[in-house]
């Protein structure tokens, strides 16, 4: 194990410190649009995506899916993670044959607000038998520096969604691929627990039985007992998953690993399906599409995207 003096633990304390700021300045994203009526939940459906309006209406039927959740819990190994508000939303292309292909919107299928990790970066990789390690928890006490975040981002499409799964229990709806970025200063910018070659699977199914409903509407969300469009509604289910293995964190220090293996040590990374889960609480799920898509065809996909774009305030 290689030693270091204090002047060089101090300046690669300095370094993390610098590099970490800079790559925590993000940029701003584009505001979702506000929708009318009953489209109102589905602001990122992916309507214009080629798959969607190539949807014949026959063969190929076009839909917008959406699942929130207030809150929740996430455990990754060791380390337990309290959720905020998740959004997740998909087009999906309905075929004759009671398969499904999925299309993600251009930001991503899943939106998640950021979490608090418990204990920050004291609690993720201190204390620590590595000299550089060791000089950096030693910084961290009583430090501003100490707080780090977890936000959930989509690494790929989403796939095997399963349309009668979310209204029954114990049978996956969609398979999420997804990673974790930690966020602090001195972790860098580049700090991530899954990949897109490497990502983390989720599965969620529901623990009990949501409660169902339906809505009919105009094109433009107006609601209208002889409208063209219709919307079910699951709610209220909690959904969970504990099959997903969990990747080794990465890019953790300087945007090169420098810390990597403090941060898996103490968080017990990677961890082996079994071993970790994910709760959602309260789901909203939400699906629309027309009512009678063979009577536009081949243009179900095209009027779809009319009626969206017709609801947009």
């Amino acid at each position: 194990m290689p030693r270091f003096s204090p002047r060089t633990k101090v300046a690669t304390v300095s370094a993390l410190t610098a590099l970490g700021a800079l790559a925590s300045l993000g940029t701003a994203t584009a505001a979702e649009p506000a929708l009318n009526g009953e489209w109102a939940p589905f602001t990122r459906c992916p309507v214009d995506a080629p798959a969607m309006l190539a949807a014949d209406g026959f063969d190929k039927t076009p839909q917008c899916v959406v699942s929130t959740s207030a809150g929740g819990s996430i455990k990754l190994g060791k380390t337990t993670v309290v959720t905020g508000r998740t959004n997740l939303q998909i087009g999906v292309v309905q075929n004759t044959d009671g398969t499904s292909s999925v299309v993600a919107p251009p930001s991503g299928a899943l939106v998640a607000d950021s979490a608090t990790v418990p204990g920050g970066l004291l609690g993720l990789m201190c204390p620590s038998d590595i000299p550089v390690i060791t000089a950096l928890c030693e910084t961290l006490e009583n430090s501003s520096l100490n707080k780090i975040t977890a936000t959930m981002e989509s690494v790929g499409a989403p796939y095997a969604f399963d349309q009668t799964a979310g209204v029954l229990t114990d049978l996956p709806i969609v398979a999420l691929p997804v990673r974790i970025h930690l966020e602090n200063p001195l972790l860098g910018g580049k700090c991530y627990i899954g990949s897109a070659s490497h990502p983390i699977v989720l599965r969620p199914k529901n623990l009990d039985y949501p409660e169902f409903g339906m809505s009919l509407f105009q094109g433009n969300g107006t609601p209208d007992e002889s409208g063209e469009m219709s919307r079910i509604n699951l709610t209220g289910a909690t959904q969970s998953d504990s099959t997903f293995a969990v990747p080794a964190a990465t890019g953790c220090g300087l945007n090169i690993g420098l810390i990597n293996a403090a941060v898996n040590a103490k968080t017990g990374l990677p961890s082996a399906s079994g071993n970790n889960n994910l709760t959602l609480d309260n789901t909203q799920t939400h699906l629309t599409g027309l009512n009678a898509p063979g009577t536009v065809a081949p243009d179900a996909g095209r009027v779809l995207s009319e009626n969206w774009h017709s609801a947009v305030r």
